[in-house]
C-alpha cells in the first residue's frame, strides 16, 4: 500500500510518503502557500511522488491535516451567517454565559460580542417552542420560517444556522425548518443543531452550530477544490482529513461538519509521538511539537490520548463543544521575535516572523531577531546544512539582527541569543508542567518526544528541567505530524442527551439510545467503505456527581447494561474524578447527562522499516568539528562540538554531547553531559548523564527529584 500524509502549517507544508511493500519512506518540506494552501499541497504531492518514482495516481491513501478552519476563526474572516431560532431567544449568542475574560475590568471587549459569529440583524426568530421533556408547546410556524429564510437570502448571507430550544430531545421542528431552507435557499451552507450537536447546554450548542456555519463555506470550497485538483492528478483514492477528536474523516464528512476540523492541527503530532514512543519502548509520552510560530504540548499516559472537558473546548474566543484532544498551544517557536519591551524586560514571542519575511537569516527581508537567528549565532544551526542544504542561512544577517538587542541589554550577541532561547524554553517548560504536574502526572514517568522543525533543538535542556528520563527524536521529526496522519484511524463520534441517574437507571432506555448511536456509526463507516472486520464501536458516558455542573468522559463496557456494567462505570468514574480533581465521593449518586458512541475504522498499521545496524562509534556520520555555544556551570562558553549528518548514523551508534545532528527536516542538539543513541528504527534517544548533570545546571535549571510533585 502506498500512502501519503500532508500536514499544512503556517510556515512549512510537510509531506511523508510510505510504501509498505517496498519498505520505502520519503519526506518532503516546502514553504506553505498562505493565499491558497491547496497549491502547496498539490505541488508537494507532485514533487514527492516523482522522487518516489511513482505517479500520483499510484497512491492508495491520502491523509491531510490542515489549520484552515482554525485560521478562519482566528482571523475572523468566515462567512456572513444568518440564524433561525426560537422566538424570544435570538440573543443567546450575545449573552453567552455572562462571564468576562477579566472579572474586575470595566475596560474590555468581550470577543464573542466584538466579533460576533452571527450579527443580531441576521438572527431572526420564528414562533415555535418545545419543552424540556420534548413535548411541543407551540407548533412551528412554517410560513414565518419561509418568510425569514427569504429575508436572510435578500440580506446576502452565505450560511444559515438553525438552532431551536430543546431540539436535542425533539428534532421535528428543526428538521422541517431545514427542509424549508433547502427549498427556498438551496445555495446557502446549512448548519442544523440537531444534526451537528444534539446535546444540552443551549449557549454552547448555539455557538458550536454557528461556528460550523461560519467556517463552512470556505472549508467546503477548499476541500472541494483540493479534491478536484487530486482528481486532475488522477488520484483514485478519497481524501481523509484529521479531526480534533484524533481521527480522520472523509472529505464529505468534513464538508458536512467542518467544525470537527477546528483545532485539529496539533492532534496528528500527538498521535505520531505516541507511535514513535511505543516503538522505542515508552508507552507514556509528552509530545513537544515546535514549529516556526508555535509549540504544541500533548500528553498521553499508556498511549491513551487525553480529551479536553467539553466546557474547555474552544476555537479562539468561541465555545466549540466538540470532542477535542487536550493539546496546549503556546506562542513560542523558531520564528518567535526577541525584543526588549518598554519596561526593559527581555522577551521572546508570541509575535512571530512567520514564513514571510521569516527570520533574518533566511535573507527574505526580515530584520527582527528571532529564535532561529539566535540558534544560528550559537552555532546550533549550520548555514550550509539547513533543510538538508536546500536553503542557505546568512549568519551575518542573524548576527546583525541581534546587535541592537545585545547593545540594549549590555551583553554580547551570543549572550543575547542564548537568552532568547532560554526564554522560549521556559515558556515550553511552564506549559509541560501545567499539563503534567498540575494535572496529577509525574513527568518522570514519561518520555519527551521532540517533534517539528525546532523541537529537537530545545528538547534535551527542557527534559533536564522537567525531569523526563529520556528524549525521543523520531526519524523524521519535522514531519511527525504528517506521519501521525498515516497512523490515525477513521473516527466518528455521535452524542445524545439522556439525563439518567445511576441510582434510578432505566437500563432499557439507555441501551436503546446506545444502539441508535451505534447504528449511525456503523452506517457512516460502511459509507466510507471500511470493511466490517475493521470497524470498532466504543461507548462513552459523560458522568458527574449529582449536583455538579460539569462532566468527565468515562469509557463504558460493551454488552448488557446490568449491575456489573453499572458497578464498572461507577468505579471508573470515581477513579477518573479523583485523578482529575484529587477528590472522590463514593457515596454520591452519579448522573449521566450524555452518552456517546465512537465509531472507529481501523486503518492498516504503519510499518516502519529498521535502519542499518552499526557499532557504538558514530564516525561514519561525522561531517566536521567546530565551535558552538553552551551553558556550562551557568557560564556561556564556546565548546568544541562534533557535527553529524543523521543519514550517516546507524542503529547502535552513541553520540556524546556536545554534538549537533542535522537532517533535511530538523536539527537535534545534544548538549554537554547528554548522550544520544540510535535505536533500530532510527530514532534518537537522548539521556542525561546524572553524574554530569550539574554541568548543565545553568542551561536548564536541573530540577531535583523532591521538587517534582506527583
Amino acid at each position: 500500500m502506498k500512502r501519503l500524509g500532508v500536514d499544512v502549517g503556517g510556515t512549512f507544508t510537510d509531506l511523508i510518503y510510505v510504501d509498505d511493500e517496498a519498505g520505502t519512506v520519503l519526506i518532503h518540506k516546502l514553504a506553505s502557500t498562505a493565499e491558497d494552501p491547496s497549491q502547496g499541497t498539490i505541488q508537494g504531492i507532485k514533487e514527492l511522488t516523482e522522487r518516489a518514482g511513482e505517479k500520483p495516481e499510484a497512491l492508495d491513501q491520502v491523509f491531510h491535516g490542515t489549520t484552515i478552519a482554525t485560521n478562519i476563526v482566528i482571523e475572523h474572516n468566515g462567512a456572513k451567517v444568518g440564524m433561525l431560532t426560537t422566538e424570544g431567544y435570538r440573543d443567546i449568542l450575545h449573552i453567552a454565559r455572562h462571564k468576562k475574560p477579566k472579572n474586575f475590568s470595566n475596560y474590555q471587549d468581550l470577543p464573542w460580542q466584538a466579533f460576533p459569529l452571527v450579527r443580531r440583524r441576521y438572527r431572526l426568530p420564528v414562533p415555535e417552542r418545545i419543552l424540556g421533556n420534548g413535548e411541543v408547546l407551540v407548533e412551528l410556524d412554517e410560513d414565518k420560517v419561509r418568510e425569514q429564510t427569504l429575508r436572510l437570502k435578500e440580506m446576502g448571507v452565505e450560511a444559515v444556522a438553525v438552532c431551536f430550544l430543546f431540539s436535542f430531545l425533539n428534532d421535528a421542528h428543526e428538521k422541517r425548518a431545514a427542509e424549508i431552507v433547502r427549498e427556498e435557499f438551496p445555495e446557502a451552507f446549512l448548519s442544523v443543531s440537531s444534526e451537528v450537536l444534539p446535546q444540552y447546554r443551549e449557549y454552547e450548542r448555539f455557538s458550536t452550530v454557528a461556528l460550523n456555519a461560519f467556517i463552512g463555506p470556505k472549508v467546503a470550497s477548499y476541500i472541494r477544490r483540493l479534491e478536484e485538483e487530486l482528481r486532475a492528478l488522477q488520484v483514485g483514492t478519497g481524501l481523509h482529513l484529521m479531526t480534533s477528536a484524533s481521527g480522520v474523516v472523509t472529505a464529505e464528512g468534513a464538508i458536512e461538519r467542518p467544525v470537527n476540523l477546528l483545532m485539529s492541527g496539533p492532534v496528528a503530532g500527538v498521535v505520531g509521538g505516541i507511535t514513535v514512543g511505543k516503538q522505542v519502548g515508552y508507552d507514556s509520552v509528552i509530545t513537544l511539537d515546535v514549529g516556526g510560530t508555535s509549540a504544541d504540548i500533548g500528553l498521553a499516559q499508556n498511549g491513551a490520548l487525553r480529551m479536553r472537558h467539553l466546557l474547555d473546548t474552544r476555537a479562539g474566543p468561541y465555545q466549540a463543544m466538540i470532542p477535542m484532544v487536550d493539546v496546549d498551544t503556546i506562542g513560542a517557536g523558531g520564528g518567535s521575535i526577541a525584543y526588549v519591551d518598554g519596561g526593559g524586560i527581555f522577551r521572546s514571542g508570541p509575535r512571530s516572523a512567520g514564513a514571510e519575511p521569516g527570520p533574518a537569516a533566511y535573507d527574505r527581508g526580515g530584520t527582527e531577531p528571532t529564535v532561529t537567528d539566535a540558534m544560528v549565532n550559537l552555532g546550533w544551526l549550520q548555514p550550509d546544512a539547513f533543510l538538508g542544504g536546500a536553503m542557505a542561512l546568512r549568519k551575518d544577517l542573524a548576527h546583525s539582527a541581534f546587535s541592537d538587542v545585545a547593545e540594549t541589554l549590555g551583553m554580547s550577541v551570543e549572550e543575547a541569543s542564548m537568552g532568547a532561547v532560554r526564554i522560549a524554553s521556559s515558556l515550553m517548560v511552564q506549559s509541560i508542567e501545567e499539563n503534567s504536574v498540575r494535572k496529577g502526572y509525574d513527568p518522570r514517568d514519561f518520555a519527551l518526544v521532540a517533534e517539528g522543525g525546532a523541537g529537537p533543538l530545545f528538547a534535551a535542556n527542557i527534559a533536564a528541567e522537567v525531569g523526563t528520563p529520556a528524549v525521543v527524536v523520531p526519524p523524521y521529526p519535522g514531519v511527525t505530524a504528517a506521519m501521525g496522519l498515516l497512523a490515525t484511524d477513521a473516527v466518528y463520534e455521535y452524542v445524545a442527551t439522556t439525563y439518567q441517574r445511576v441510582s434510578e437507571l432505566d437500563a432499557d432506555a439507555l441501551r436503546e439510545r446506545f444502539e441508535e448511536l451505534e447504528e449511525q456509526a456503523r452506517v457512516q463507516l460502511e459509507e466510507d467503505g471500511i470493511p466490517a472486520e475493521r470497524c470498532v464501536i466504543n461507548r462513552v458516558a459523560d458522568c458527574r456527581y449529582l449536583g455538579q455542573g460539569y462532566e468527565l468522559r468515562v469509557d463504558c463496557p460493551s454488552g448488557d447494561i446490568d449491575s456489573a456494567w453499572v458497578e464498572k462505570l461507577s468505579a471508573d468514574f470515581h477513579d477518573s474524578h479523583e485523578r482529575e480533581y484529587s477528590r472522590r465521593f463514593d457515596d454520591s449518586d452519579i448522573e449521566i447527562p450524555n452518552i456517546r458512541v465512537r465509531g472507529i475504522g481501523l486503518m492498516p498499521d504503519l510499518e516502519t522499516p529498521e535502519v542499518e545496524q552499526g557499532g557504538a562509534s558514530p564516525e561514519d556520520g561525522l561531517r566536521h568539528e567546530g565551535e558552538a555555544w553552551f551553558l556550562v556551570d551557568g557560564e556561556l562558553s564556546a565548546l568544541s562540538t562534533r557535527y553529524y549528518a543523521r543519514d550517516g548514523l546507524k542503529a547502535g551508534n552513541r553520540v556524546e554531547g556536545p554534538a549537533i545532528i542535522s537532517q533535511l527536516d530538523s536539527t537535534t542538539v545534544v548538549p554537554p553531559a547528554f548522550t544520544a543513541e540510535i535505536d533500530r528504527f532510527g530514532s534518537i534517544v537522548i539521556t542525561l548523564d546524572e553524574a554530569a548533570a550539574q554541568q548543565v545546571s545553568g542551561s536548564a535549571g536541573q530540577r531535583k527529584d523532591d521538587d517534582v510533585s506527583s
